[in-house]
């Protein structure tokens, strides 16, 4: 891949008169268009400001470069060589003749499975499988029929390999030779495209190197973090410490004659004050040497005690059904025997690598935003408001991201850069501290579940009734005029239950807890998944029958969770196990992949838990690209063991405790275990890989601990009810 500085953010590095003159270089040449009529769901008009153009996917020059146009972000999660491998995979091309440009903000760039132009919910490589490949074999067909009329040749005859396209003898010419005249042909439509058969995939399914990885080794790689413009400001912003509390009064006598400091005002309608310097490290310094008088708010009283008691005490009304099959409530009422159980999940940082930050360019009549961000609407429409423009007046430049996990599905440190720019009458970068973003974040959503079975004489289950109670994410980012649709996002990995039960009651209540909370890497997956997979262990213990031999009986017609969960075993050597250590399972469906996990725990003479190995098998479908797939897993494993074993904020009178990794904790490389990952050959259609392998971790090693103590741990994190090693 070849990429540049120009091609993620043009200005970073060049004056706008070069970037000016560059673009005019891409003017010549094809470009290729893809709409899908009826294809995208409706959102709401505030959510789709931008061009109503058909997307563009594929740019091809005159001087045969070809570049292809990503409209997923790239935060690591491998979409910048996933995404072009199914474009290039139609026109026979090599990746490493491919330049990558992030997509500008477009309604044409919508993620039909998401509702919007957004990165999330694992559905980059799920949306794109079909439309990109489409676009592909539409710009390879008329690249053909354009070659056919310079050439002379019937089209039939002449095929594309390497950048070219081929005809009788040596005749061959570039995809720049025939750009222009292909740009005035009409396409052909999704109707006549002929795609590749999977027995014929060069790219797809094979383990290409990503084509990001090399800048990010040798430094080149551009985040929101590195991004530096003419004449930029740095600035450093602080907020109130109790969530939600604004400004009511500023010294800044001191701060304001420190050595750097260009700026200091009040931003985000009170909600902070923002101190603007030459260099970062001065406005830092300024920052703290200011004096505010903070008016807390209404979440002065918000601690884990109001939010626990909040939670539990809602537990006990009615809430809206997820799923219901055959009468679960009524079953339960007359079982001869019940088994039940409570859970409790706690709030969760994101905890991302790279701080949030902005950057922001405001001029008389545009703003361009530099930013890493996985909602581009959303961020121009909330740049445009701090502008005070339209929002077409917004450019979004989407920067690589240094993590997302939901975190960057908001847009809260977005204004403060833009009205910093606005002010200052130049470009201002934001950067958040770590401790900004700890005790400023939109925490995973808290939960007090309950879990009950209906048993039949003879010891099966007849009903299963699952009561889920939490604050809703989707209900204050993409509010719902009805009041009685559940929120999918919340009851995920429990409406899609995978046991033979005959009765299901799958029951959501919403309840607020009095400060916002955001979407979580694998969202309620982790949840609900460490509910269900806890108790299918806790029923299977009852009866006194193998954890795995119970979730067997009861998949015999979940083929694939079947499999999984057999692969699994078999892999880990359940029933084998060496004398001192213990085993958990669990098994999910989440994003259209299944997954199973067995955790390998042991415990010392202390008592203190030592995890040795986690083993997962997966079968996600067709795998575009197995190494990043590998790659995927691996990384949510870790990252839901963190969440696992420590993964717990802390508020007080409003106060979020945890500021730094030192009082949160995640999983260094020494405390890492062996990570067996195994990936299953499949034909069905490509599933989500960015999220489902984070929500197995938790309520294997549950198991695993049982197994070992016959201590059922129902609440996370396990740091405090059991020592780590």
């Amino acid at each position: 891949m070849k990429t540049s500085n120009e091609l993620i953010h043009p200005n970073l590095n060049s004056s706008r008169r070069d970037f000016l003159r560059n673009a005019s270089l891409l003017s010549g040449g094809l470009i290729i268009a893809l709409s899908l009529p009826a294809c995208h769901r409706a959102v709401p008009p505030s959510k789709m400001a931008g061009s109503s153009q058909p997307s563009a996917w594929l740019r091809i020059g005159t001087d045969n470069k070809i570049t292809i146009i990503v409209d997923r972000s790239e935060m690591g999660q491998g979409v910048y060589t996933t995404l072009p491998m199914l474009i290039a995979e139609e026109l026979e091309l090599p990746l490493s003749a491919i330049n990558i440009e992030a997509a500008p903000v477009g309604a044409h760039y919508v993620n039909d499975l998401a509702g919007g132009q957004l990165t999330g919910g694992s559905t980059s490589t799920r949306d794109a499988w079909e439309k990109l490949r489409i676009a592909g074999a539409q710009a390879r067909m008329v690249l053909i029929e354009a070659a056919s009329r310079r050439l002379g040749a019937p089209a039939t005859t002449l095929w594309v390999k390497d950048g070219y396209i081929h005809g009788a003898g040596d005749a061959r010419l570039t995809f720049g030779d025939v750009a222009e005249l292909a740009a005035t042909l009409p396409l052909p439509s999704p109707k006549e495209v002929v795609l590749k058969k999977t027995a014929s995939f060069e790219l797809i399914g094979k383990g290409a190197a990503r084509l990001d990885s090399p800048s990010k080794i040798d430094g080149s790689a551009e985040f929101g973090i590195d991004v530096k413009l003419r004449g930029m400001k740095y600035a450093a912003l602080i907020q109130s410490p109790v969530l939600g509390g604004t400004v009511q009064s500023v010294d800044s006598t001191e701060a304001v004659g420190m050595p750097g400091v260009v700026k200091i005002l009040t931003v985000g309608q009170g909600s902070g004050v923002l101190v603007v310097a030459t260099h970062y490290w001065q406005a830092l310094k300024a920052r703290d040497a200011l004096k505010i008088v903070w008016s807390p708010g209404a979440r002065l009283n918000v601690s884990n005690a109001t939010i626990r008691a909040g939670l539990k005490a809602a537990s006990s009304g009615n809430g809206l059904s997820a799923r219901k099959d055959g009468d679960a409530l009524a079953v339960l009422k007359s079982a001869p025997h019940t088994l039940s159980a409570t859970y409790e999940l706690p709030l969760l940082a994101h905890a991302t690598l790279e701080p949030m930050n902005c950057t922001a360019d405001v001029q008389a009549s545009r703003c361009d935003v530099y930013v890493g961000t996985q909602v581009q609407q959303m961020a121009q429409e909330v740049a445009a408001h701090a502008a005070g423009m339209k929002p077409d007046q917004v450019r979004i430049h989407t920067t690589l991201l240094g993590g997302g996990f939901g975190r960057r599905l908001e847009t809260d440190f977005i204004p403060a850069a833009v009205e910093g720019s606005k002010a200052l009458g130049a470009p201002v970068k934001v950067i958040w501290t770590r401790e900004d973003d700890m005790t400023h974040d939109t925490y995973r959503p808290p939960a007090y579940d309950q879990i009950v079975a209906g048993l039949a004489a003879n010891g099966d289950i007849d009903a299963i009734h699952i009561k889920i109670t939490s604050p809703s994410v989707t209900a204050r980012l993409f509010p719902s005029p009805d009041s009685n649709e559940v929120d999918s996002f919340a009851v995920e990995a429990a409406a899609n239950y995978l046991y033979d039960v005959p009765n299901i009651f799958v029951e959501y209540v919403q309840h607020e807890v009095g400060i916002d909370v955001g979407y979580w890497r694998s969202v309620s997956h982790a949840l609900n998944c460490f509910v269900v997979e806890s108790f299918m262990d806790e029923l299977a213990h009852s009866r006194g029958v193998d954890p795995v031999e119970y979730r067997r009986q009861l998949l015999k017609k979940q083929p694939r969770a079947l499999r999984v969960l057999n692969e699994a075993a078999s892999r880990a050597d359940w029933g084998k196990t060496e004398k001192g250590h213990f085993l958990g399972v669990s098994v999910m469906e989440g994003y259209g992949s299944y997954l199973a996990q067995v955790a390998d725990i042991s415990l010392d003479a202390s008592g203190k838990m030592k995890i040795h190995r986690v083993v997962c098998v997966v079968d996600c479908g067709i795998k575009v690209n197995p190494k990043i797939v590998e790659s995927q897993v691996f990384g949510g494993i870790v990252f839901g063991l963190s969440a696992a074993l420590w993964g717990d904020i802390h508020i007080e009178g409003g106060e979020v405790k945890q500021a730094n990794f030192d009082t949160y904790r995640v999983l260094r490389m020494s405390e890492t275990p062996q990570i067996d990952v195994h990936l299953l050959d499949s034909t069905e259609t490509p599933g989500g890989m960015g999220e489902p392998s984070t929500a197995l971790v938790a309520p294997a090693v549950a198991n695993a601990l049982f197994a070992a103590t016959r201590k059922r741990l129902r609440t996370l994190p396990f740091a405090g009810q059991i020592a780590i090693a």
